[in-house]
């Protein structure tokens, strides 16, 4: 995610006392959106994949060659449907694919594969794929977006699994007794 991104937003802004009422009220002359909680949210692409379950998005970040396409694959073969790979255009929460790589999906030894997608899906779950995810992490929020998110290991057999639970605790379906959806003792 670029520079920009995380330098576009200030959370606690949007209120009503520091701008305008949030409601995705659009600054013209700066090409800005000002949103729920936010300031300044400036739609954006990021390097990413994202795949849906019903309406509910996951983005799927992490460095050129992670891991991205194969997860979302597998994710696919999972019953998720596939929003956009390789570069996901974000707005107001809400995941769409670029016009031009809309419903493609690389498959590596394979090529460009042609496949049902969904034009949008509301972000409900971030994923960094990262090989040296924590055995029994703290909840977090994505910094940008603020909705839940976990770091895995994409390869890891189970990797797709994970998300799927992943999202059913973020959309509070399952619930844990520790980890990465269980707040701390007393906090709010």
């Amino acid at each position: 995610m670029g520079r920009d991104a995380a330098t576009t937003l200030r959370r606690g802004q949007g209120d009503g006392r520091n701008g305008p009422a949030a409601g995705g009220i659009q600054a013209p002359e700066s090409g800005f959106r000002y949103g729920p909680g936010l300031c300044m949210v400036r739609a954006m692409q990021i390097h990413a994949s994202c795949a849906a379950r019903e309406t509910a998005g996951v983005l799927l970040t992490g460095p050129a060659g992670c891991g991205k396409s194969d997860l979302l694959l597998r994710l696919l073969d999972r019953g998720f449907v596939l929003v956009a790979d390789d570069r996901v255009d974000i707005e107001d929460g809400v995941a769409s694919p670029p016009a031009a790589l809309a419903g493609l999906l690389e498959v590596r030894g394979l090529g460009i594969m042609r496949l049902p997608h969904l034009p949008r899906a509301r972000l409900a779950l971030a994923v960094e794929l990262d090989g040296t995810a924590a055995r029994l992490p703290s909840p977090a929020r994505h910094p940008v977006f603020g909705i839940p998110s976990i770091a895995l290991d994409p390869f890891a057999a189970s990797a797709a699994q994970r998300v799927a639970l992943a999202l059913d605790c973020a959309q509070g379906r399952l619930r844990q007794q520790a980890g990465a959806f269980v707040s701390e003792p007393g906090a709010s």
